[in-house]
């Protein structure tokens, strides 16, 4: 079975705990005491209902705000196809929490509150989505018993949301309407909508195409560290640890190091459970070279006929997370990308995107949750793709140097 990875994604309070616990509880994937636990909760604070939402809020702060702070990872399966759930928060400060989550994710789940429509919120996660490069997005109208199950209702949010999605360059989006309170087309069909003819969200996610792009792309491989082993037991030799971005690297393939554009023959790779003929994404292996050259942590092996961009100056989209201070484009920043770290400075601040009308507009500066174009100059060369051919080579968060904070997460564009 192969796997998918999802990530929820919305405002606050539209029900997105709810709904997982929900998928989890009609899936039968559920263990007896995590049910009796938060049965127990439920009751211990007065609720009508068993709280499914519980499953995933676990920080005594969410459980006390009926909110989700921190994202929250399940698993489960069905007989067709394993399932990592990201259960990210809505609330507009934690919107860097939610950047986490769908960082890495197959699919999003985008829920929405049939009584208020698609609120900035909604729109913002939907965007942000699209440009982390989340193939599939899911709109869950969620709440439909609280509009008598409204196929007009239902309509003019998936129309509203069509229509913005087409605007942000999502290219394969689903609408179900859902109630998650009381199960409607989370795992089974609901007889409440017979006007609906679509599939019930576990039927939509379990036949979803998951199929990774990552091994038709060039080879890439970072290197985190370099093996020196200083024993009488191991065969004295120079090797390069490293988890591959994308592609497939062979032994015997003739390698290209960059920055230093020194060419090689990979003579061996190692995986954790021994000598293997070839590495592909995600594993993470050791290669061993034919040549010796001086090679360190942040340097890149791949290809000599596909090599990435290598730059000093990168056009990236930032979305901006410090709360205390906007982003200054005359103050310096550590970028963190793959496995180097390099100092910057913003050579320009192009513009800031609207969330709601998707219009361009002149800025000075970026302030919490905003997304705008910037040009940064690194104090050494970085090797990048662009951010829709490669999530891995085309991401980067920039810190404070001096508070050791993540102060934006960006994509190379």
């Amino acid at each position: 079975m192969n796997m998918l990875r999802i990530a929820t994604a919305g405002s606050v309070d539209d029900g997105k705990s709810t709904l997982i616990g929900r998928l989890l509880y009609d899936s039968k994937s559920l263990f007896d005491d995590q049910l009796s636990a938060i049965e127990a909760v439920s009751s211990a604070r007065g609720d009508d209902y068993t709280d499914l939402s519980l499953l995933t809020d676990g920080l005594r702060a969410e459980r006390e705000q009926g909110i989700t702070i921190d994202v929250a990872y399940r698993y489960f399966s069905t007989p067709r196809r394993k399932f990592i759930v990201a259960d990210t928060p809505g609330h507009t400060q934690y919107t860097r929490n939610m950047i986490t989550g769908a960082s890495t994710a197959d699919l999003a789940l985008v829920l929405a509150d049939a009584r208020k429509g698609l609120v900035e919120q909604s729109r913002r996660h939907a965007l942000l989505c699209t440009l982390l490069g989340v193939r599939h997005l899911v709109l869950c109208v969620n709440k439909m018993d609280l509009v008598d199950f409204s196929q007009a209702q239902f309509e003019e949010l998936r129309a509203e949301f069509t229509d913005y999605t087409a605007e942000i360059g999502a290219r394969d989006v689903t609408v179900i309407p859902v109630s998650a309170l009381r199960g409607d087309n989370v795992v089974h069909p609901s007889p409440n909508m017979p006007w609906y003819d679509g599939p019930a969200l576990l039927a939509h996610l379990e036949n979803v195409p998951a199929t990774s792009v990552t091994d038709s792309l060039g080879a890439r491989l970072p290197v985190q560290y370099v093996i020196r082993p200083q024993s009488t037991r191991v065969t004295d030799h120079r090797s390069y640890a490293g988890q591959m971005a994308a592609g497939v690297l062979r032994t015997g393939d003739e390698v290209l190091v960059l920055p230093s554009r020194a060419t090689t023959r990979i003579t061996r790779i190692n995986s954790p459970s021994g000598s293997v003929p070839e590495a592909r994404p995600p594993m993470s292996v050791t290669v061993e070279l034919a040549d010796e050259f001086d090679i360190s942590r942040g340097d890149l092996l791949c290809h000599p006929h596909d090599t990435p961009v290598v730059s000093q100056e990168l056009q990236a989209l930032v979305c901006w997370m410090n709360e205390s201070q906007a982003l200054d484009p005359t103050q310096k920043y550590a970028v963190k990308h793959t496995t180097r770290t390099a100092r910057a400075m913003v050579r320009q601040l192009g513009y800031r995107l609207d969330i709601n009308t998707l219009r361009e507009e002149p800025a000075e500066s970026l302030a919490v949750n905003e997304i705008g174009s910037v040009r940064l100059r690194t104090t050494v060369p970085l090797t990048f793709d662009s951010y829709r051919r490669n999530r891995t080579m085309g991401g980067f968060i920039l810190i404070d140097e001096s508070t050791n904070r993540t102060v934006g997460a960006g994509i190379v564009t």
